[in-house]
């Protein structure tokens, strides 16, 4: 049997979660709250749900606030944000605070019970538009982290693939087609900008990705 809670200020929409939810087999959905304060009060050790459903915009403490202050008295608990709001912010900071799943209030009845039986198997259950949120500041993070801003311009960048290459200064200038004076001259910059003081250092930030 899988107990389950409610924190969500529009009785309409709580008591229709609440009643469809009991009727599942193997759901029992005894609680029932407008507030985190009221669930706080109502709530303990002895009879906390296996999974909490929980709006964000609440009336006295928000519903983040209690995500953080319900996983710290209870940390078995497995909470699913139940929200209008889709932003990024507010999708981050309710996965930060402890939240396992996260789907919009216009999910159907019948999805919740699926991410309900999703989160007992130790699944998260998200709405598709809160998965692609999540996927697309992943793959920007990890974007960023692949190309670092560098200091270099283009041709100080060839000059450094030269040197990592073992060419010297004149097989450098001859490959770019300029002076060895022009090679020595960004040779300069180069060391300037990295604050190194020799080719090994410059070649060894290189290849560990660093220019």
């Amino acid at each position: 049997m899988i107990l389950i809670g409610i924190i969500e200020d529009d009785e309409e929409i709580r008591k229709g979660v609440q009643t469809f939810l009991n009727r599942q087999e193997n759901f029992a959905c005894e609680y029932s709250y407008g507030s985190v304060e009221e669930f706080l009060k109502n709530i303990t050790s002895v009879n906390i749900p296996n999974v909490l459903i929980m709006d964000l915009g609440l009336p006295g403490m928000s519903g983040i606030e209690g995500i953080k202050l319900i996983k710290e008295k209870y940390s078995d608990v497995d909470i699913i944000v139940f929200s209008v709001y889709n932003d990024s912010r507010r999708i981050f900071d309710s996965l930060c605070a402890g939240a396992t799943g996260y789907l919009l209030k216009n999910t159907p009845l019948e999805e919740i019970k699926e991410g309900i039986e999703l989160l007992s198997k130790g699944g998260s259950p998200m709405s598709p538009q809160i998965a692609r949120k999540v996927i697309e500041h992943f793959s920007q993070s990890n974007a960023k982290k692949k190309e670092p801003q560098s200091p270099l311009s283009a041709k100080e960048k060839e000059i450094v693939i030269g040197l990592v290459d073992g060419l010297s200064y004149k097989l450098i200038a001859d490959r770019m087609d300029i002076s060895i004076e022009t090679v020595r001259f960004h040779i300069k910059n180069i060391y300037r900008k990295l604050h190194v003081h020799g080719k090994a250092e410059v070649i060894s930030k290189s290849l560990r990705g660093e220019i």
